[in-house]
């Protein structure tokens, strides 16, 4: 098939790969030059395991190519993909305002009488194909033939293209039998499930799935102060209910909250969309509660073992700064929050990601914080050791030899990756 991919964000430079890996002839749009030459040339703009492969594999099979110029991606697609950000705005609903202009500019290069879906991969809220269907119906030349299709992703970071490759679900959100066979064309080969459903059902298939995993996040830490308080393990606890088929092992991790650019930005929308429809969702209201005050929680542990919150003169090794591994995501990551809350009571921070230290740079500037080369260069001399990301080196780190590089054996484990008894 061929396809345009607009926007080269995870969603939509991740997508175009696949696709085009797929045997699909794709188009990349993207209003950023410079960005579009860099991955060319193989410099991706994000972090993602074996992405740059596939991406230049494809441009020299001539099956991707990129370009600023929409029209040019628009006129041969038989699917145009709408794959730009739909960040937090002030009233924690979505900001669609990037959403509503590639929908106007592809309504405008819709110059033949093709037949085209637009399908939306952004995470938008219920009822938003409905607009971009009504802008393309303003903005498109009379005779322009097209249907809207919602096509929700469900990408992790750090394994989005193992993601989309091996896809436990595919929703198509439709209005007609036309545009779910054109969907099904491009996903049917995949070894998983096609739920077909009306568009709205498909926008609200992408929240709930992001705000219940959201939920049982915040479920586990609250756990995790009760077990602390009442004496008992909360991995165990986490081992022991995940084991039920009914519930799972994933997302039962205690730790120091969710972040990162999808689970505070969604379970926001959700809520402030539960707002728009005069229904209080209470429960996703405590569930954001719950994760704002994690933070705080772990660094209280940190002012109890330092006699207080004046924490001036003493220098903490904090290990992680993506929000998770396998990333150099630092967007909403609660560990920059945490390095935030003890920069501001007076103390100094060695800090080490493996993915995220160019990141942070421009976040944390460079007062009163030494970027490490490695996770044992920020430990030596510090006070304390501060796991805040759940990188796999950091779960294997050699005590003994931390110990001899710290001024105190003192740890505080945000991600519960060590063994206490050790």
């Amino acid at each position: 098939m061929k396809l345009c991919v607009i926007g080269t964000g995870y969603v939509g430079l991740v997508g175009a790969a696949i696709f085009s890996d797929w045997e699909n002839e794709v188009v990349g749009v993207d209003i950023d030059e410079a960005k579009i030459k860099k991955i060319e040339s193989g410099v991706m703009p994000i972090y993602e395991p074996g992405l740059s492969e596939i991406v230049l594999s494809n441009i020299s099979k001539k099956t991707l190519s990129f370009t600023t110029d929409i029209k040019k991606g628009v006129e041969d697609a038989e699917i145009v993909f709408i794959c730009v950000g739909t960040p937090q705005g002030k009233t924690g609903a979505a900001d669609l305002t990037a959403v509503w202009a590639v929908a106007e500019s592809i309504a405008k290069a819709m110059t033949d009488n093709k037949y085209r879906v637009v399908a939306t991969k952004s995470t938008v809220p219920v009822g938003t194909n409905e607009q971009v269907k009504a802008i393309l119906q303003k903005f498109a030349p009379e005779g322009a033939k097209f249907d809207v299709a919602s096509n929700p992703e469900f990408l992790r970071e750090g394994t989005s293209v193992e993601d989309m490759k091996n896809t436990e679900r595919t929703i198509i959100g439709t209005e007609n039998e036309k545009a779910l066979e054109t969907m099904r064309r491009l996903y049917g080969h995949l070894n998983a499930p096609i739920i077909a459903c009306d568009l709205r059902s498909a926008e609200m298939i992408k929240y709930a799935s992001n705000a219940f995993l959201a939920t049982k996040i915040s479920f586990i830490n609250e756990m995790a102060q009760l077990c602390e308080m009442a004496g008992a393990d909360v991995t165990k606890v986490s081992e022991g209910m995940g084991l039920d088929s009914r519930i799972g092992p994933k997302f039962l991790n205690a730790g120091i909250g969710y972040g990162g650019s999808c689970f505070p930005k969604d379970v926001s929308a959700l809520r402030r969309t539960s707002l728009d429809f005069a229904y209080d969702f209470s429960l996703l209201r405590g569930v954001m509660q719950v994760n704002d005050l994690q933070k705080h929680y772990f660094t209280s542990k940190i002012y109890d073992e330092f006699k207080g919150e004046n924490l001036s003169g003493l220098t903490f090794a904090c290990l992680g700064l993506a929000f998770k591994d396998n990333t150099d995501d630092i967007r909403e990551s609660v560990a920059i929050k945490v390095i935030h809350l003890l920069r501001g009571r007076g103390a100094s921070v060695r800090v080490y990601d493996p993915a995220a230290l160019e990141n942070t740079k421009s976040v944390l500037g460079l007062g009163n914080v030494y970027y490490a080369q490695d996770e044992y260069d920020a430990l030596k001399g510090a006070d304390a050791m501060v796991i805040l990301t759940e990188w796999k080196e950091f779960r294997s780190i050699d005590l003994d030899k931390a110990k001899e590089l710290l001024k105190k054996p003192v740890i505080f484990d945000g991600r519960n990756l060590l063994d206490p008894k050790k």
